[in-house]
């Protein structure tokens, strides 16, 4: 809405008396470039989540992986896909909700294949599609605390649409309509890598109108900030914001970036109503209520099982199994076996046979000691 005027799609949702109206990408023509005071807000923003974001990895991976503050950038379209390596993996995740919104993760086929090598226990693996749903997963955890951030920022609920990951060539991108993005770089490493990088790339007009909440420049006033919406399912280059402003409780006002009204100076506020605590007496118990009574309890059920032995396997080695399959178990032939209730560890026995069923005579009562043990 460069000229100021009320596209189709506008006029529909206000005639049709919805409480939304879904804002359009900026594809030329208008402002361009983010202010100082802009670029450092959602910059920093972006700075507080680092730490979390390499936290999830790390313990996705079981590596130790480092995410460093991120540096902003205005780039054209042609310029973002002239930045980065030959092949890429894009992990395209949008916004939804409260912020419509497209969004992606850019990072080289390198470091996609170490992650998904690390998540799936395997080593030399190529960007399959279950390399690529993985690296997506993995993505979607460091999408999450982004989410969660913006939710808190602009009073709305934001939720994250499923990974989509691919890969593509530098100038194949799938990115969103218009001619500006708005590149976000964050040093990348990864334990036993060599140091890498992942981008993360926003529609120029969906950072500019956060950035505009965030140092309060889009909380009042006419302009885009005062346009809210987005039903579910807006273009995927623009933004929304949807719901409308909630008044708190009390008839205290809240503008976007600027701290909640209280009560005016000179008002009185009503006393605060104080009244003392009251505790019931504590009786002691008696000592038949500390014994119990196991009575109460012998008609209870238990669930009785014998473990023959256990086994660990990949998953793709799990895919493999078939009529046949002989899997390998930890116990040696002649091993006692375990015998659990309701899965705690209680005695060890041997097979038998009863007639024609299967039976374990006991042999050893796990102590108390142990089954304790076992319970913590």
């Amino acid at each position: 809405m460069s000229d100021g005027s009320l596209s189709q799609d506008e006029i529909d949702a206000l005639l049709q008396g919805t409480d939304s109206i879904e804002m359009d990408a900026d594809t030329g023509g208008g402002e361009s470039e983010l202010s100082g005071a802009e670029s450092e807000a959602f910059q920093g923003m972006l700075k507080g989540l680092v730490e979390s974001q390499s936290s999830n990895l790390s313990m996705l991976t079981g590596k130790t992986i480092r995410i460093d503050s991120p540096t902003l950038e205005v780039v054209a379209r042609d310029q973002l896909a002239s930045d980065l390596p030959g092949e890429v993996v894009e992990v395209k995740i949008d916004f939804l909700d409260g912020l419509n919104a497209a969004h992606s993760y850019l990072l080289p086929a390198e470091t996609a294949t170490s992650i998904a090598g690390l998540m799936l226990g395997q080593e030399g693996i190529e960007l399959d599609e279950m390399a690529l749903s993985t690296v997506g997963e993995a993505i979607s955890n460091i999408t999450g605390p982004v989410a969660a951030e913006l939710e808190n920022r602009i009073g709305q609920t934001v939720q994250t649409d499923n990974p989509a990951s691919r890969t593509a060539e530098a100038g194949q991108l799938s990115l969103p309509e218009g001619d500006t993005f708005v590149k976000i770089e964050y040093p990348f490493t990864l334990e036993g890598d060599m140091p890498s990088r992942l981008i993360e790339v926003f529609p120029f007009d969906v950072v500019k109108e956060l950035a505009g909440r965030l140092t309060g420049a889009g909380a009042g006033g006419g302009g885009a900030a005062q346009e809210t919406g987005a039903a579910g399912g807006g273009r995927a280059g623009g933004m929304a914001f949807g719901g409308g402003a909630q008044q708190p409780a009390g008839g205290a006002q809240q503008t976007f970036g600027q701290p909640l009204q209280g009560p005016q100076p000179g008002s009185q506020a009503p006393p605060p109503n104080v009244q003392p605590v009251q505790f019931a007496n504590l009786q002691p118990s008696s000592g038949a209520a500390e014994q119990g009574n196991i009575g109460l309890l012998m008609d209870v059920f238990m669930e009785m099982t014998v473990e023959l032995g256990r086994t660990k396997k990949l998953i793709k080695e799990i895919l493999t199994i078939g009529e046949g399959t002989i899997i390998e178990l930890d116990k040696l032939a002649g091993e006692p076996v375990d015998i659990l209730v309701n899965h705690k560890l209680i005695a060890k026995g041997e097979v038998v046979v009863i007639d024609e069923n299967f039976g374990v005579r006991v042999t050893e009562i796990v102590s108390p000691m142990e089954r304790m043990s076992d319970l913590t």
